[in-house]
């Protein structure tokens, strides 16, 4: 079993409810995957344990927030976690998540969108 089989093995474990099947877990959209993926790669990193991730996303699973999807709540997590461990701010991802969004708008379909520097 290599570090990826066991950390995916841990995340498994440590993540309440992560949709499943007999194939590993389930994605109705390329980003869930995409923060799955970056999940698992900041924790081979170091960059938390485990036990901190169940902890996080624990707590945004039992949340206010029934609209989102467990994806949402993912990604909440991660970032919540990133940011706790010094790695970025919370100001920091919502600007590049505006500029983001801002960027798609102004791109005609079928482009790559790109964010100005």
């Amino acid at each position: 079993m290599t570090v990826s089989d066991l950390a995916y093995t841990a995340i498994i474990t440590a993540s309440p409810a992560i949709p499943i099947d007999d194939k590993g877990p389930v994605f109705a959209a390329p980003w869930e995957a995409r923060v799955f993926a970056m999940t698992l790669k900041a924790h081979e990193a170091g960059v938390f344990t485990w036990p901190e991730w169940a902890r996080m996303l624990g707590a945004e699973l039992a949340s206010d927030a029934p609209s989102k999807s467990y994806y949402d709540h993912w990604l909440a997590a991660f970032e919540k976690l990133l940011s706790e461990k010094g790695i970025t701010s919370l100001s920091v991802l919502s600007d590049l998540q505006n500029a983001w969004d801002k960027a798609a708008r102004a791109t005609p379909h079928g482009e790559p969108i790109e964010l100005k520097r």
